[in-house]
């Protein structure tokens, strides 16, 4: 299972504002550092803001700012917010008939790994992903 690039996205913006600790971030800022395009940028954070996850600031000093501490964001919030969780819990193989009364061959073991990942990203939240590449980002040293 791969997440959507959006998502991806989502997650790489988040977890640096979580690793910048800045008080607020300007589309500006993030679209510089984060090499985004503005539309796109936009687009996600508009998905972030409606999901609760940032709150964004209008006017001249504005930006957006995290709602919540980010260890109480976990990664499901984030790919929940930008993508159709559909996507993520169809068929493995595409069979649109496939299900748990109609299961196909690979139904029982995708389901157990489909859970363990959905799992995991509810179990590991922003601040985790955000000290560990804070960690990376240090031994690189820009």
């Amino acid at each position: 299972m791969n997440l959507s690039n959006t998502a991806e996205y989502a997650i790489r913006i988040l977890t640096f504002m979580a690793v910048k600790n800045l008080d607020i971030y300007t589309a500006k800022y993030l679209i510089e550092q984060l090499n985004i395009s503005d539309k796109y940028l936009r687009k996600i954070m508009t998905h972030l803001t409606k999901a609760g996850l940032i709150r964004s600031i209008q006017g001249r000093d504005g930006g957006y700012v995290f709602n919540d501490k980010p260890e109480n964001i976990n990664l499901m919030q984030i790919i929940d917010s930008v993508d159709d969780m559909d996507k993520y819990i169809g068929c493995v193989l595409g069979f649109k008939e496939c299900s748990d009364s109609n299961p196909c061959v690979l139904h029982t073991q995708w389901s157990i790994i489909k859970n363990q990942i959905f799992d995991m990203f509810n179990k590991t939240n922003l601040l985790e992903v955000s000290e560990d590449m804070f960690l990376k980002l240090e031994k690189i040293k820009f």
